[in-house]
């Protein structure tokens, strides 16, 4: 088995590593402080990411992508995780569910998307629909060979700056044994159509500048060219094309732990109480211990599941294990950041109490713990009839 890198990865890991510090950190306060990200900085870091050749890196080289393993892109996922979000958005990674398109769908948006030139944002969750993705009550149905899309969704992440949305919504009901069951259809739509608004969302206390919108639909009308995919097939697009993000949550968690952790280090080692370090205390010294071994073992954790899907293997239940340890191990660790550094952990001086309130978000979007939990179980009784 072999745990190392290899230059390439290195190489990977050290340029978006330099970039992350030297283009997201410096405004990274200023974004907490007011809430949002100028335009033309979000411009600026995206124009950079081209230069650099990162832009969209997690596409195949036949569409214009970096053409990166799974392993390779869960590192840069991994290094983007120490900065703001809201900074790093504009690093621009384009959900992989494009590659579905067909047609016309690749030069209006599969295409422009891994190229910068448009931003695309997805709409699956709503009110009622979070966990339980087939409750969702917005629906599309059938007029004059078009589909008129009424409803909303919410918690949509990067609504801001998206030039168009993949939107999910319910087309049909089935009877099934189970009860009724809805089907559901993935649409491309683009920010100007007619019925659809996008709307400010919630003012949240995790991830500030990385804001999320409410979408509306109001008899909007969208073609059949506009369908993702085929009807009512949404969720074999979403199954092929989504659940991998979750890995993607895992490799940030472990990138945020990994500052914490630096920043833990560093300040246990200078800050002196009763005449000495507070490193030297049993108190401080074996919570530095816990860290960094769950640390290293969320990270095992992240890298394998991207490597099995590089070998073609089946990883639903590792990447939920990875998901759901990461997310929660990140918790923990800046709990004990913020403890290390006392009083002035929880000071906006220092950015510990962001990464603090950022932790809370990680174990419930892009599937909840417990949906995690329920996906590894269920892998585990299924083959044993349970």
């Amino acid at each position: 088995m072999q745990f190392g890198l290899n230059d390439e990865q290195e190489m990977i890991v050290s340029t978006v590593r330099a970039f992350v510090e030297n283009e997201i950190y410096p405004h990274e306060a200023e974004v907490e402080r007011s809430g949002t990200v100028p335009l033309e900085l979000g411009e600026e870091i995206r124009r950079k990411v081209i230069d650099l050749g990162f832009y969209a890196c997690n596409f195949p080289e036949e569409v214009g992508g970096a053409g990166l393993s799974h392993l390779d892109f869960t590192l840069v996922e991994r290094e983007l995780g120490r900065g703001s979000m809201a900074l790093t958005h504009f690093f621009g990674r384009p959900q992989n569910i494009l590659m579905a398109c067909t047609g016309d769908q690749r030069d209006r948006y599969l295409l422009p998307a891994v190229r910068g030139e448009r931003m695309d944002a997805l709409a699956m969750t709503e009110p009622d629909a979070g966990s339980d993705i087939r409750g969702m009550k917005c629906t599309a149905q059938r007029e004059g060979g078009d589909w008129v899309v009424n409803g909303s969704k919410h918690f949509i992440s990067g609504a801001e700056h998206a030039d168009f949305f993949i939107v999910f919504v319910a087309t049909g009901v089935d009877d099934t044994p189970h009860g009724p069951k809805k089907r559901i259809t993935c649409f491309l739509v683009d920010r100007d159509t007619p019925g659809f608004q996008v709307q400010p969302g919630y003012n949240s206390v995790s991830h500030r500048g990385y804001k999320n919108y409410v979408l509306y639909f109001d008899n909007c009308r969208l073609p059949d060219t506009q369908v993702l995919g085929a009807v009512d097939g949404g969720f074999d697009v979403m199954n092929t094309w989504l659940y991998a993000t979750r890995l993607t949550v895992a490799a940030f968690c472990v990138g945020r732990a990994r500052r914490c952790f630096d920043m833990a280090l560093s300040y246990a080692t200078q800050r002196r109480q009763f005449g000495q370090p507070i490193a030297r205390f049993q108190g401080v010294g074996f919570q530095v211990a816990d860290m960094i071994t769950e640390i290293d073992a969320a990270d095992w954790l992240t890298l394998a599941a991207a490597w099995r899907l590089d070998q073609g293997l089946t990883a639903n239940r590792e990447i939920a294990s990875a998901k759901l340890y990461a997310s929660e191990m990140l918790a923990r660790v800046t709990d004990a950041t913020l403890q290390i550094h006392g009083g002035m952990g929880l000071m906006d001086d220092f950015p510990i109490e962001r990464f603090w309130r950022d932790a809370r978000v990680e174990r419930i979007w892009d599937g909840t713990s417990e949906i995690q939990r329920h996906i590894i179980s269920r892998d585990l009784f299924r083959p044993l009839g349970a």
